[in-house]
């Protein structure tokens, strides 16, 4: 199989995982509200989700080290597929809670979860160096417009509501949907060759000459994703809600802009990255992003809030592709299976602490204290990521020098 065929079938699995993210993160919170869990519960099922991504992802970036990636990929897709039939069968706080732990729903926008350093290390095997960020941004962008695609399908339980169906049964239904896309998205894998790439056979090491630069980078991250935390999809979803009393069709619609949004962010990070650098186009787009964040937090108006978020939308998932192509740049071939897990499973942990905090503080007499504190701590990692890797740079941009 050429190199460009497996790609297409990794960008294909990552649209059917989007769209599944998609409308999940949005029904998700509606369900959980819908069978009685209080924000300070719902932000638990989030934490959990988190935390079991992280604990999942760190398993998986160290065993692609000795297993075929495709078998690797399709028992995550088939995890999946599982999440979507088990999440409705209780409404049992716990075994919820269990669920979400071991399963692959993600409450967040971002691509988090034992998929994530499968496909990096797949996707980042042979490609040039001036191509790297470019491909990244092209799977970053797919994902996006997955996504967007599956907020808008987030409204159909109140088409089904309105055919007839019970409110809670046709929340319920999403989630089978988010079962067969598991199906889907395995179908897609089992077409990608049989892979144990050289960089995963045993003689070599997790990680070797780069391990200080990807420590830092994980620390790093990992301030980030605290942060992120406070303000992951659904508990956004989840304020605009209960502060204005937005219905799921509202929300749906909102959400897919949102999306779209980020997406087309990519590839434009991807041409500013060309011409400013990786991490100056990480930081100078993240920056005013989190201010609209904190901006928002205090703007009584619907509108001015949904106008601020979608121009944070716009600005803060560009440095999704240029972070991605910055640490497989910055390690050697031989490590980066195990530099995407160290660095994503720290995000993952860390993200998987504030979400249950953010949903105490939503009922605090402030609701916006959580999006405040996740846009303050973000402008606190942009600032340190700027300070510690500007001198730090790709080969790509070694040679422009």
């Amino acid at each position: 199989m050429s190199r460009k065929s497996e790609i297409f079938y990794l960008y294909g699995a990552r649209a059917v995982r989007g769209f599944g993210d998609g409308f999940a993160v949005i029904v998700l919170p509606a369900y959980l509200t819908a069978i009685g869990f209080s924000p300070f519960e719902i932000g638990l099922v989030a934490a959990a989700a988190l935390f079991g991504s992280a604990v999942m992802t760190l398993a998986v970036g160290y065993l692609a080290r000795h297993h075929d990636l495709r078998g690797l990929l399709l028992c995550s897709a088939f995890a999946m597929a599982a999440t979507g039939i088990a999440l409705p069968f209780s409404p049992h706080v716990l075994f919820v809670l269990a669920i979400a732990f071991l399963g692959t729903m993600n409450p967040s926008t971002g691509d988090i979860g034992m998929f994530v350093p499968l496909e990096h290390s797949m996707l980042a095997h042979g490609a040039e160096d001036d191509q790297r960020t470019h491909v990244f941004a092209r799977y970053s962008l797919i994902g996006a417009l997955a996504t967007a695609a599956g907020a808008l399908a987030a409204a159909a339980p109140d088409g089904l509501t309105r055919l007839g169906l019970g409110s809670i049964f046709s929340l319920q239904v999403m989630f089978y949907v988010y079962a067969a896309l598991g199906l889907m998205a395995a179908a897609l894998y089992r077409c990608v060759p049989r892979a144990l790439p050289e960089e995963a056979k045993p003689r070599a090491t997790p990680l070797g000459p780069s391990r200080g630069i990807v420590y830092r980078l994980a620390a790093l991250f990992s301030l980030d994703a605290f942060a992120g935390g406070f303000a992951v999809q659904s508990l956004v979803a989840l304020w605009l809600f209960e502060r204005f009393n937005l219905s799921l069709a509202e929300a749906s619609l909102f959400f897919f802009w949102s999306n779209v949004l980020a997406a087309f962010s990519y590839p434009v990070a991807a041409r500013l990255a060309r011409r400013f650098g990786l991490v100056n186009t990480m930081v100078y787009t993240h920056i005013p992003s989190s201010l609209c964040l904190i901006v928002a937090a205090f703007a009584p108006n619907l509108v001015v809030v949904l106008v601020l978020l979608l121009v944070r939308s716009a600005l803060s998932q560009m440095d999704v592709p240029t972070r991605t192509s910055y640490v497989m740049a910055v390690v050697t071939p031989a490590e980066r299976p195990a530099a995407a897990s160290v660095t994503a499973v720290p995000r993952s942990l860390a993200s998987s602490l504030s979400p249950a905090f953010a949903g105490a503080l939503m009922a605090t007499p402030f609701a916006g204290l959580p999006l405040v504190l996740c846009g303050v701590l973000k402008i606190v990692y942009d600032v340190s990521l700027l300070w510690s890797f500007r001198h730090i740079k790709p080969p790509e941009e070694q040679q422009r020098r």
